[in-house]
C-alpha cells in the first residue's frame, strides 16, 4: 500500500478552469504539496463556513449530518483521498458505530465539510499528491504568490456578511471589513 499522507484544508478559491465552480485547496501536513479539488458553489459554502467559524442561522445539510452523527455516538474517524480518476478524486469516510468500522464511499467536498465539523483527519497517499498536485514554494504554508483562497463575499447571506464584518473590526481588519460593508450595502439595496 502506498503511503499515506495528511492533509490540511488551506482554503477555497474561485476555479479559474472550471466556470461556476470552486477549487478546495488541500496542503500536505508539514511538506510543500498541494492538491486542488473541484468544488460545487454549495459545498464549498459549507466549506467556507466552517473555515470562518460562521454559525448558520440555521443547520446546513453537512451540519445536520453532523449532529444526527454525534446524537447516535456515531463518529467520522477519518477521511482518505484513494483515488485520482479521469481529473475526479475518490474518497471514503471511515465511521466508527457501536464499535463497529464501516467505510463509505463520498464525494471528496462533501467528506471534507463533514471532516472539517467534526476535527477529523484527510490522508490522501504520496502517489496522488506527487500525481495531481503541485508543489508550493513554501512548507505547511500558502506562498505568497500562490493565489489566496476566498470564497467571493457576494456568496454570503446578509446575516452572515454581518457577522464576519464584526469579526473584522474586532481584528482591526478594516480594509476588509470596508469590502464586506460595501457587499452588505449592496444586497440591501436590491
Amino acid at each position: 500500500m502506498d503511503e499515506r499522507v495528511k492533509l490540511n484544508v488551506l482554503g477555497i478559491t474561485y476555479s479559474q478552469v472550471h466556470s461556476g465552480a470552486y477549487a478546495l485547496l488541500l496542503a500536505e501536513e508539514g511538506g510543500y504539496y498541494r492538491i486542488p479539488v473541484v468544488v460545487g458553489s454549495a459545498e464549498a459554502q459549507a466549506i467556507a463556513i466552517c473555515l470562518e467559524n460562521i454559525v448558520p442561522p440555521r443547520p446546513l445539510a453537512h451540519d445536520l449530518m453532523a449532529n444526527i452523527n454525534k446524537a447516535f455516538g456515531i463518529t467520522l474517524d477519518e477521511v482518505f483521498i484513494y483515488k485520482f480518476q479521469e481529473g475526479v478524486f475518490l474518497s471514503e469516510m471511515l465511521m466508527t458505530c457501536d464499535g463497529r468500522q464501516v467505510s463509505l464511499d463520498s464525494r471528496t467536498s462533501d467528506a471534507v465539510a463533514m471532516a472539517l465539523r467534526t476535527h477529523a483527519p484527510i490522508y490522501t497517499t504520496r502517489e496522488i499528491l506527487t500525481t495531481a498536485g503541485f508543489k508550493s514554494k513554501e512548507k505547511g504554508a500558502v506562498a505568497e504568490d500562490e493565489p489566496q483562497p476566498e470564497v467571493s463575499l457576494d456568496r454570503y447571506a446578509v446575516e452572515e456578511l454581518q457577522r464576519m464584518l464584526k469579526k473584522c473590526v474586532d481584528r482591526e481588519e478594516y480594509e476588509r471589513a470596508a469590502e464586506i460593508q460595501k457587499v452588505i450595502q449592496a444586497k440591501q439595496n436590491n
